[in-house]
């Protein structure tokens, strides 16, 4: 119980300190932001700052925390030290310098704003490799979320129903005003997530459940290395590209880039808590990683039932549908926002105005055909490749912000704030491609190497291209940031 009062209070440490450094590093600026510059009604629409930070919560706060959470809970009390370094060092400089460098640019998709900062090339690259990722998310956080709710409703009411009940309102969200629908629900999701959470946790302490105290020894059942598959299954609760996409989003609503600390690292701070949470009930109320693990056998791995029979467990009857309410609306609020990133990516591609109604029809019903088709794959598919290119585009992020703070801040060394956990990345996600059974699946004896191989050739290139060709003071750029 003490690692996790421990892991909790370092996050709130890190809101309050490591933040704050980020936030001088990036040095928020007056000038008109996007939504003052051209308020259109519909995706630019000034929000207050708390809501701004529910909807950009609710917007990364997916499945990642809760189903993510749970998977990575199978290495043991390990997984905390993920959570919360990731978060506060990773995660939350990730979060923060994606909403930032949007607004810089206007509002610009993820896509755009890595285009601008790492060449043509990359550019072209990131416009396809963000929508495929964007209709993926938004598939996998509809089955999610639908599994659910057939656990709660009568049988007829079966998970295809609930997978179409979702696209329908995820079609609305995509394409009313963001202030319509978004803006005026999430505050009451938010309420719900936030006693979802308090709810299963004092479950455990009030039930008396065994909380294991921290060790790095690899409790994982199966014995899966934690270098580097731990970090890729634990994404949305330490470090996720995804959120790269939805920062533009509320970017385009904030009046103030003196809010961004609170709203994007704040938000991801309020992630890492739910991740921590949500890691310590499943190990907890399992009786540990081989109950969590052997439980997750028996069904079949349908995290769906874990959390339903988790919340039922804990908070009996009642609690059961706050759990699964709770549960269903992270996913939700993130899909729902998915399908609307990967609009907004598409029109600032093709470069078409999104005013007119007919204009985002034209975008987004075939969207929402393809996601519908990739809904009828197995979830467990769709998860594990849709981890590998989150925390790809995750390492993609973070050497955009290094690139960026290169240029803006020649002879400094600001740009480390980005570089380091990008550097961490780039191992990470390279490992993880030549090891895991969906990808290459090369022994570890190839994959570390070939990991760290690759990482520091990131080095020498962030070096090369970046640092180098910046140092000289009579290079630096002055005003306001690019």
């Amino acid at each position: 119980m003490v690692s996790f009062f421990v892991a909790l209070a370092l996050l709130v440490v890190g809101y309050l300190t490591y933040s704050k450094v980020v936030d001088k590093v990036f040095q928020p600026h007056q000038s008109p932001t996007p939504c003052q510059a051209h308020p259109d009604g519909v995706d630019f629409v000034p929000m207050s700052t708390p809501r701004a930070f529910l909807v950009e919560l609710l917007n990364i706060a997916g499945l990642g925390p809760i189903f993510g959470a749970l998977a990575g809970s199978l290495w043991g009390p390990v997984v905390y030290l993920w959570i919360v370094f990731g978060t506060i060092f990773a995660g939350g400089v990730h979060d923060f310098l994606s909403g930032t460098l949007s607004m810089r640019q206007d509002g610009a998709s993820i896509s755009e704003v890595v285009g601008r900062y790492l060449g043509k090339g990359m550019l072209q690259v990131m416009r396809v490799f963000s929508v495929i990722l964007l209709v993926l998310i938004g598939a996998t956080f509809t089955t999610g979320p639908a599994g659910l709710f057939a656990e709660l409703t009568p049988n007829t009411l079966t998970t295809k129903f609930w997978v179409v009940v979702l696209l329908i309102y995820y079609f609305l969200a995509t394409m009313f005003p963001v202030d319509k629908i978004i803006g005026k629900i999430y505050p009451i999701f938010g309420a719900i997530l936030i006693a979802m959470c308090v709810g299963v946790m004092g479950g455990v302490f009030a039930g008396g459940y065994p909380i294991q105290e921290l060790t790095l020894a690899n409790q994982h059942p199966a014995k899966t290395p934690i270098w580097s598959m731990m970090f890729v299954t634990v994404a949305c609760g330490a470090c996720s590209g995804f959120h790269s996409t939805q920062a533009p989003i509320v970017g385009r609503c904030i009046d103030d880039e003196r809010k961004n600390r609170k709203i994007f690292y704040g938000a991801m701070v309020a992630e890492g808590v739910i991740a921590l949470i949500w890691a310590t009930v499943g190990v907890a109320f399992y009786g540990g990683t081989k109950g969590l693990y052997d439980a997750g056998l028996a069904l079949h791995n349908n995290q769906s039932v874990m959390v339903y029979n988790i919340g039922k467990g804990l908070l009996g009857p009642v609690g059961v549908i706050l759990t699964v309410i709770g549960v269903g609306i992270c996913p939700i609020t993130s899909a729902d926002t998915a399908f609307r990133s990967a609009r907004l990516t598409i029109a600032d591609w093709f470069h078409i105005d999104q005013k007119s109604i007919p204009a985002r029809l034209k975008i987004s019903i075939p969207l929402f055909a393809v996601g519908a088709l990739l809904t009828q794959l197995d979830f467990s598919v769709i998860w594990r490749y849709f981890s590998y290119s989150n925390q790809t585009l995750a390492m993609i992020v973070l050497w955009t912000g290094a690139a960026y703070l290169c240029k803006w801040k020649p002879g400094t060394m600001y740009s480390l704030v980005a570089a380091i956990p990008a550097t961490f990345m780039s191992a990470v996600t390279a490992t993880y491609l030549f090891m895991a059974p969906e990808c290459l699946h090369l022994s570890t004896a190839i994959a570390y190497p070939a990991g760290i191989i690759f990482a520091i050739f990131c080095v020498i290139l962030y070096i090369v291209k970046g640092v180098i060709p910046n140092m000289k003071p009579t290079d630096r750029l002055t005003g306001t940031p690019a």
